[in-house]
């Protein structure tokens, strides 16, 4: 026998323990079960309990029960899915006596009906279709331009750089897009604008200004010009290649506009904006250079009168065009064509007007107009900056110096006056705002009118157009269409060829 102050021998150990374990999965885990009405709503198990919430037939359904140590090694039952199933598994006596919720859902599936479901269905597809053929598009533009970029050279005519596969060159490209609905009369497309401007290969520096410079570049053969803005001008920058991007701006008498580019050269980005190229340089450089007959005359006032008065012009319609005022317009922002009529350009300060909800867009630049320009209302500052027409009238009234410029360097009977600026003979070269007002304002002089051009019609109906122009009350100036109306009438009666 053994003493009881010994512990018992090994063997008996794991007798006792063998039997407790066997006592224990006899007993097993009880739990609460749902579907057990036989056994009072309890059952027992050697896996786990179990309660799961689920969204059925509109509303959530509870269930408890046991489930078995097979099921529990399963990895089944104890996994919850969002928003429709939550389950918990645990392993303590009744544990799964509990309230399980599900997590707020905004819409059922029983709560859609036809059309939700319709539309559900529909506008996946349609937004992959659209990618789909976006993304094609824009494969097959990039597969166009890497061809192009591959065959084409500096020598090569214009007539020969093809831009799409029915042989058009770029200005008849560009003047396409002008008239067609494809391109909205607001320019080439943006990819195209980039490979032209990567290609431009430029020449020589031809102009200089506040802005930056203005080189000569050579795209496939053909001259064009660059004008390159520092990053500092950015906003200048912008605001010209949105104002040149307008829809339906496009016309003969206004700087044909043919790709915006930003390049980075290392150490700054310079900003491109890529025109039409007129080796006759401004009107300015022009008339320094030449007189002009008095045909001459009428050919490059009513040229630049007829651009104008398409800026000025509100085109309405889907793909209508806003009325736009210049705001700089002088003899420097005019270039001269081949073909001795101009086109209008430099439209970094140009507003635009929203007649649909009467607002003007005026860009966030601290630029101004030329001083020597400036119409009384902007040297005095009593325009009215909330009303579109005011800024047309402060452009009419810079045209009548653009046509006072002109008109001096017509040659009628072997008589001609040396080219000067407005108010050259009042203010110093470089005028102040107070030197203007002064004269413009304050004194109420303009450019004298010499007696002689009373002796020829076309210059008499010149002088009395530009006394027009130069009315104090811009409200009393003539508008850009009646103006184009009285020369193009003069020009029948005169017999003048333009």
């Amino acid at each position: 026998m053994l003493s009881s102050g010994l512990p018992p021998p090994p063997r008996t150990t794991a007798l006792l323990l063998l039997l407790l374990g066997a006592a224990t999965l006899c007993t097993g885990l009880k739990c609460v079960c749902l579907i057990c009405e036989s056994t009072n709503y309890t059952c027992q198990t050697e896996g786990a309990c179990w309660t799961s919430v689920m969204f059925a037939d509109g509303k959530e359904q509870v269930t408890k029960s046991c489930i078995s140590l097979l099921e529990l090694k399963a990895q089944v039952y104890c996994h919850s899915s969002n928003n429709i199933t939550r389950t918990e598994c645990c392993h303590s006596d009744f544990c799964n006596n509990v309230t399980l919720r599900l997590p707020a859902v905004s819409t059922s599936p029983s709560q859609f009906g036809h059309v939700e479901l319709w539309l559900l269905v529909t506008i996946p597809i349609c937004v992959l279709a659209i990618a789909i053929m976006l993304t094609v598009y824009t494969c097959q533009r990039r597969y166009c331009a890497y061809k192009r970029t591959r065959r084409q050279c500096i020598e090569e005519p214009l007539t020969d750089c093809n831009l799409d596969s029915d042989g058009k060159c770029l200005k008849d490209l560009i003047y396409d897009m002008s008239t067609s609905g494809s391109g909205s009369g607001s320019g080439l497309p943006l990819l195209v604008q980039r490979t032209i401007a990567r290609t431009v290969i430029i020449q020589e520096v031809v102009g200089k200004g506040r802005f930056g410079e203005v080189w000569r570049g050579k795209w496939c053969g053909e001259d064009v010009a660059v004008k390159i803005f520092s990053s500092r001008d950015e906003r200048s920058w912008f605001r010209e290649a949105e104002i040149y991007q307008t829809v339906m701006l496009r016309h003969e008498n206004i700087l044909g506009f043919i790709a915006a580019d930003n390049k980075d050269i290392g150490t700054w980005t310079q900003l491109w904006l890529v025109s039409e190229y007129h080796e006759q340089g401004s009107l300015y450089d022009y008339l320094i250079r030449n007189t002009v007959t008095i045909g001459g005359m009428m050919k490059l006032a009513l040229s630049i009168v007829s651009g104008l008065a398409h800026l000025h012009m509100e085109i309405v319609g889907t793909r209508g065009k806003p009325a736009i005022a210049h705001r700089d317009l002088k003899s420097k922002n005019i270039l001269v064509k081949k073909n001795e009529t101009c086109a209008i350009a430099d439209l970094g300060l140009a507003v635009k007007h929203d007649s649909i909800t009467n607002t003007i867009d005026i860009p966030q630049n601290p630029r101004v107009g030329t001083k020597r320009y400036m119409a009384p209302e902007l040297l005095d500052d009593s325009i009215n900056m909330y009303h579109f027409e005011s800024f047309k009238c402060a452009d009419i009234y810079s045209l009548g110096l653009v046509y006072w410029e002109i008109a001096r360097r017509c040659s009628v009977g072997g008589i001609v006056d040396e080219y000067q600026l407005p108010y050259y003979d009042m203010v110093p070269s470089d005028p102040s705002l107070d030197d203007m007002r002064k004269v413009v304002c304050d004194q109420k002089l303009r450019p004298s009118i010499p007696n002689q051009w009373q002796s020829f019609e076309a210059l008499r109906v010149m002088g009395r157009i530009m006394r027009e122009c130069w009315y104090a009350n811009g409200k009393a100036r003539l508008t850009a269409l009646r103006i184009k109306k009285t020369l193009s009438q003069l020009c029948v009666e005169e017999d003048f060829k333009l």
